[in-house]
């Protein structure tokens, strides 16, 4: 999440209560926290210095503006062309696709290639787990049980072939000659990248 706040800190400074609403309002399209844990990760990000305050408003409240630093640019840079680790992929892949236009255009496309490797494996060990359940021989009194684990098993890999075909789709269309428009773009794809 400290990434998450970071990438919407590069886009402009914002208070706690700005984090909330940007959260809500399109964040939360793949990443859903509460203000507890954003408030959390602020706390987090100042002591490292990774972000500073800005300012503080006038009026009743009082509010904190939060900018990032130097050192949190530099982390978030290291976050985004780095290895796509963690257990939620979906969340992995698309909290970096949302923040792409933030790193240099160099460096976009390699950014990609990682997400796709990534999906690349987790399919691989997914298909791999399936092959191993072929050659099981379930007791009849959990065949039932195992139907359904089964086909949880079979949604996770049709979700994660369409994502791997999406990725795969974007990367071939950014990498291809010419502005990404909305008109062009697979379903989802805004046109920021006609803007680079």
């Amino acid at each position: 999440m400290a990434h998450v706040i970071l990438g919407l800190l590069m886009i402009a400074p914002q208070t706690f209560y700005d984090l909330i609403k940007g959260f809500e309002a399109s964040v939360a399209l793949f990443y859903s926290a509460s203000s507890g844990s954003i408030k959390r990760a602020l706390d987090t990000l100042l002591a490292r210095g990774f972000i500073e305050v800005a300012s503080i408003e006038t009026g009743g409240r009082g509010r904190k503006v939060y900018r990032v630093t130097d050192a949190g640019r530099e982390e978030f840079r290291a976050w985004m062309t780095g290895e796509p680790t963690g257990p939620d992929l979906e969340k992995t892949a698309l909290s970096r696709l949302y923040f792409l236009g933030l790193v240099e255009p160099g460096e976009r496309a390699p950014v990609l290639h990682r997400i796709v490797a990534r999906i690349e494996t987790d399919l691989a060990a997914f298909s791999a787990l399936d092959k191993l359940l072929d050659t099981l021989d379930v007791p009849r009194e959990q065949r039932d049980i195992a139907a359904h684990q089964r086909a949880t098993l079979d949604y996770g890999m049709a979700s994660l072939r369409f994502m791997l075909d999406w990725f795969r789709d974007h990367l071939e269309r950014y990498e291809s000659p010419g502005p990404l428009t909305r008109a062009d773009a697979p379903p989802g794809v805004s046109d920021r990248r006609a803007r680079r």
